[in-house]
């Protein structure tokens, strides 16, 4: 792989310098793709055309939060930033301009939700461009704890971090690949921020790539299982795998510059594939015929979306259960309610009536008596709304449209498990408020 990289830079090389039209090709191609995935990587909702449309031509479309808007604008200033400090030679890596990358990229101090150590949840303001002050530990998905850096230990490891990196590129032992993917896996074992720290860490290893004239690195959102893998396989002590990992993605960036000095196109073929094969989604078996409302198309939607997510509600939102001496969940469908000690029981009763005739669906929960300080109240959380319409199916959360589905389109995982999020952290909100008053 080292020696496979090795020719390709060479070949990388030999062609330089590009002509202008070959920069401006390559360079909004690496623009538009390091800032949608690093976003997109961490959540940040806008599609590849909403980014190029604000990037490229500073207009909005969709319907997004303003952070997230602001986020991706704030992260294109980041990546310029990088590109001018790289440029100016034989200058050292600092705190400081690590620290003025985390302030770009959040924008501005805000609140985000967090947990405790004891694992209970609590909201904090986010300084950026400051070192954290809490501890920023994860809770893995086998539920054991994965420690980063203490608070009290993060100053005195970037400060390790930033010289063992110089001192690195004055040996000059360590190609630049590997250079930047241990400084990533470095950076992102300290996790010095509250907040900001893939993005920081990625915007660092193509810091160390500009500084060595290379293109940048772009960890495609679609890879983010592998990604997140070697990264754990680093943590297990596997630092290689990450390192290769890293090469890789050099390799790609390199191949398609080098197609660009050819004058070959560099649009990937499936850029346009996938966006050709999402479009098609939403037609049925002849290429003409669009998926229209049926009891078959809402039944798949019941199947595909509507179960998933009640699934992943009750395993979210039960937790709130033991907090209140009362609780039932509720689903409404076109003129009928039924309700159930949880939301998944309360929707098998649709099934089992065979109700795929409904234009709408609703589903929420309704909490009564706080136990400790017991209060005599009533909480209900905001209501998820399903309709169906003629040729697609809308999906509404607190009076707002989060997404609009053509009836062979589903939503993924990672959509499901925002809007449950969204649920849980409102909620929380309404019983903090009442045990305020």
């Amino acid at each position: 792989m080292k020696d496979q990289l090795k020719k390709l830079i060479e070949e990388y090389r030999s062609l330089q310098p590009f002509n202008e039209d070959c920069k401006r090709k390559l360079d909004k191609k690496f623009r538009l793709e390091f800032n949608y995935n690093s976003n997109h990587l961490e959540g940040n909702t806008l599609t590849y055309g909403e980014t190029e449309l604000l990037l490229i031509f500073d207009q909005t479309k969709g319907n997004h939060e303003l952070r997230e808007l602001e986020e991706m604008k704030a992260h294109d200033v980041a990546l310029m930033l990088i590109k001018e400090e790289a440029a100016i030679a034989d200058k050292p890596l600092t705190e400081k301009f690590i620290k003025e990358l985390n302030q770009t990229i959040l924008v501005r101090p805000f609140w985000k939700d967090a947990i405790t150590s004891e694992r209970q949840p609590t909201r904090r303001q986010i300084k950026v461009g400051e070192y954290k002050e809490y501890p920023n530990s994860v809770i893995q998905s086998n539920g054991e704890v994965f420690e980063y850096a203490s608070p009290q230990e993060t100053p005195i490891l970037m400060a390790e971090l930033v010289k063992w990196y110089n001192d690195e590129v004055e040996k000059k032992e360590l190609s630049a690949i590997e250079l930047a993917a241990l400084l990533h896996y470095r950076y992102i074992r300290i996790h010095p921020f509250d907040d900001g720290n893939g993005r920081v860490a990625r915007l660092l290893v193509n810091y160390v790539l500009f500084c060595n004239d290379l293109p940048p690195v772009i960890i495609k959102t679609a890879d983010k299982k592998n990604y997140l893998r070697v990264l754990q396989q680093a943590d297990s002590g596997d630092l290689q795998a990450f390192i290769n990992y890293m090469t890789q993605q050099l390799a790609w960036s390199i191949d398609l510059s080098i197609k660009a000095a050819k004058g070959e196109e560099i649009e990937e073929q499936d850029d346009w594939e996938k966006q050709l094969i999402l479009l098609k989604k939403g037609l049925g078996v002849k290429s003409d015929e669009v998926v229209k409302k049926s009891e078959e198309s809402i039944k798949g939607v019941f199947d595909n979306v509507i179960t998933p997510l009640c699934e992943i509600y009750d395993e979210k939102i039960s937790p709130y259960n033991s907090v209140f001496m009362e609780y039932k969940y509720r689903v409404i469908t076109t003129g009928k309610v039924r309700y159930n000690e949880n939301v998944r029981m309360a929707l098998d009763n649709i099934y089992k009536l065979n109700e795929f005739k409904t234009d709408i669906i609703i589903i929420d929960s309704l909490f009564n008596h706080i136990r400790k300080p017991y209060l005599e109240n009533s909480i209900s959380s905001n209501q998820i709304i399903i309709t169906f319409e003629e040729n697609a199916y809308v999906l509404k959360y607190k009076g707002k449209v989060l997404y609009a589905k053509l009836y062979s389109e589903f939503l993924s995982e990672e959509e499901m498990n925002i809007i449950i999020s969204d649920i849980g952290k409102d909620l929380f909100q309404k019983i903090e408020k009442e045990i305020n008053k």
